[in-house]
């Protein structure tokens, strides 16, 4: 049974009035607001996928692409908040049917993981690995025409309302694939449950923010990089966040869906040792179930905990959870409900939109 949407509250005013990056200022498509409605799942790399809500009728329509830190941690205040947790494994999935051409994903019940220890005296040291780690980064430098490719395993939940009735229930781990030119105007998404299987076309007269040419173009000095990235957050974050918990948002949202040149992803993690809140944790645990450390922050509004989870032995980037560390008043989340899992599988580059790696252009 679907949610009643009388009973969400609905997404916060507001006006993206400055960019990280140098890209046209623009509004949230339409689509975005009714998905927000419906699910409350403001990711912002759902800012990307639920675009194609803007047209039932064609599953290839052109979308805007919004602000890279337009995440739900920085529209949104905290009551307005209606994520629950799903992690990969022992749900109790019903649910199905199609809807406008998608194959509805399955419902289960939010499930709970063991907290990882957090210190804050061992932040600083762990981000100073895994900037070396980064900044030695073997990978090949793409070239004019190409694409960056991501492949990830996700999974997001909502507080379904029935009536008096709210309960925490999680969508199904699916796998989403996403294609992003250089420039950041042209792309493709597949993503089960939010896309037709074809999927759908990020092609756009305004560049996507998190596209490789405009990383390239960022400071590597990790000082400058946070007064950028606290500048544009500033402009969009709703003023029950804490500014520093929306520049954690912000830089983890540069670290997930791109592909950064070595030399920025190091700037990006010195940058994140300059936020206070931020600490290191001993063991967390990805959406494919990888064990590995993880730098998280704690939102004081809410009380979850964004981890960002690394191989304990490489130091590479595993994925990205949001754990419930502290409970709210009234809210069917309960201490150690995971409301956000994901995991990166695959990270490259091809020489087409569509083309996965391996396979002849």
């Amino acid at each position: 049974m679907n949610a009643s949407p009388s009973h969400r509250p609905h997404l916060a005013e507001w006006t993206e009035t400055q960019s990280l990056l140098p890209s046209a200022e623009r509004d949230l498509p339409a689509g975005r607001h009714q998905f927000h409605k419906e699910q409350m799942m403001a990711r912002i790399h759902e800012d990307l996928r639920t675009s194609s809500r803007t047209s039932a009728t064609s599953p290839v329509a052109p979308v805007k692409r919004s602000n890279p830190f337009l995440r739900r941690t920085i529209l949104l205040p905290a009551a307005a908040f209606a994520l629950a947790g799903a992690v990969a494994g022992g749900l109790a999935l019903t649910g199905g049917g199609t809807q406008d051409g998608r194959t509805a994903l399955a419902t289960g019940p939010a499930l709970t993981t063991r907290i990882g220890v957090a210190d804050a005296k061992g932040a600083p040291q762990l981000l100073e690995r895994i900037s070396l780690a980064a900044a030695v980064t073997s990978a090949p430098t793409p070239r004019q025409g190409q694409y960056i490719y991501i492949a990830s395993k996700v999974a997001d939940s909502y507080i379904k309302t029935d009536g008096d009735k709210r309960e925490a229930v999680s969508n199904e781990l699916h796998s989403r694939q996403v294609w992003n030119s250089l420039d950041g105007r042209d792309g493709w998404l597949i993503e089960a449950g939010e896309t037709s299987d074809k999927g759908i076309t990020l092609k756009s007269d305004v560049p996507f923010s998190g596209a490789y040419n405009a990383l390239a173009e960022l400071p590597t000095d990790p000082g400058a990089l946070l007064q950028r990235i606290y500048r544009a957050s500033d402009a969009v974050r709703d003023p029950e966040v804490p500014r520093d918990q929306a520049a954690f948002v912000a830089i983890g949202d540069l670290l997930f869906e791109s592909y950064p040149p070595a030399e920025v992803g190091a700037a990006l993690y010195k940058a994140a040792a300059k936020l206070p809140g931020v600490v290191s944790v001993d063991d967390a645990v990805d959406a494919t179930g990888r064990h590995g450390v993880a730098i998280a922050r704690e939102n004081p509004v809410d009380g979850e905990r964004t981890e960002w989870i690394f191989d304990k032995k490489t130091l590479r980037f595993l994925g990205e959870r949001i754990v419930v560390v502290k409970a709210t008043a009234d809210s069917p989340l309960k201490v150690g409900t995971v409301t956000h899992t994901s995991a990166i599988t695959e990270r490259a580059v091809v020489d087409a939109s569509k083309q996965v790696p391996g396979q002849a252009s």
